[in-house]
């Protein structure tokens, strides 16, 4: 009996917290604009060709995810 009313109750939760980030995030209910940084991918290709053009000094190549700044190796197919 008390197993439907938890799983309604965490059901409406979800939706309500769910609304909320609707109208506060997408519709600016509290004012605000979207960055252009954010609303074309302008930005966001000049980024990343910047990023590939970096020179690199040594060792082996690195493709770098300029959003969470991480560096990952490059391996190419033919190594094992």
């Amino acid at each position: 009996m008390a197993t439907k009313y938890i799983v309604g109750s965490v059901a409406a939760s979800f939706a309500f917290a769910y609304a909320c980030g609707v109208y506060v995030a997408d519709r600016k209910v509290l004012g605000g604009t979207t960055p252009r940084t954010v609303a074309t991918s302008e930005w966001w290709q000049e980024t990343d060709r910047k990023f590939q053009a970096w020179p690199r000094t040594a060792g082996p190549p690195v493709a770098m995810n300029p959003i969470s700044r991480q560096n990952f190796v490059g391996k190419s197919s033919s190594e094992p």
